[in-house]
């Protein structure tokens, strides 16, 4: 089971970081169906999507519905086991392991802060990178801007810490840029912010 279990059956739904610090999960959003907001990720997808740390699937199942080929992939059991229910296609993989089509994906997805996956999202960037086609993108949901990039140390339920970050909508230019990656989107819905990254 990883931490990250614990937060999707409600039971602990707050990441806790060294500092003290609670963040708190958005459980709910990740556990129902799109909502408007997530619209904004989804209608930017139109070849075939992996998704990175797709959680309970929600994603995946919509773009599938949409006849849109996808593939989630989380090291979530539980994650997996909710994505499965819903119909969505995915696999139980660490996101930098081995994973069908590298190379050949339209659009790489990074929402619900997975941009924080490992704790380096300039590494993240490079491997999502590595996914895609020619002239593919990642779509990538970001924290606002004034946030920068925090590189923390977190844990759920005091179980063994793990790397995490953060980055800002203001930040996430110099990453791409070192990722070889062009900006050529950005917006703002609601309280949530995203951009597209292109892979020349």
């Amino acid at each position: 089971m990883t931490a990250f279990d614990l937060s999707l059956t409600g039971s602990v739904p707050w990441l806790e970081l060294a500092s003290g610090e609670r963040i708190e999960l958005p459980v709910h959003r990740w556990r129902r169906a799109p909502d408007n907001e997530d619209t904004v990720l989804l209608g930017r997808c139109t070849g075939p999507t992996i998704d990175l740390g797709c959680g309970p699937g929600r994603f995946v199942a919509a773009l599938t519905e949409r006849g849109i080929p996808a593939l989630g992939v989380d090291s979530s059991p539980i994650a997996i086991g909710l994505a499965r229910a819903r119909g969505a296609p995915v696999l139980h993989r660490d996101v930098f392991a081995a994973l069908p089509r590298t190379g050949s994906w339209r659009h790489v997805l990074l929402a619900d802060g997975n941009i924080g996956i490992g704790g380096d999202p300039e590494r993240l960037l490079r491997r999502a990178a590595r996914l895609l086609e020619r002239g593919g993108s990642i779509l990538l949901e970001l924290g606002p801007p004034g946030h920068g990039l925090r590189r923390e140390r977190a844990r759920i339920a005091s179980r063994d810490w793990f790397h995490w970050a953060f980055l800002g909508a203001d930040a996430v230019g110099p990453l791409a840029d070192r990722a070889g990656l062009h900006r050529i989107w950005s917006a703002r819905t609601g309280q949530r912010w995203f951009t597209e990254l292109r892979k020349p």
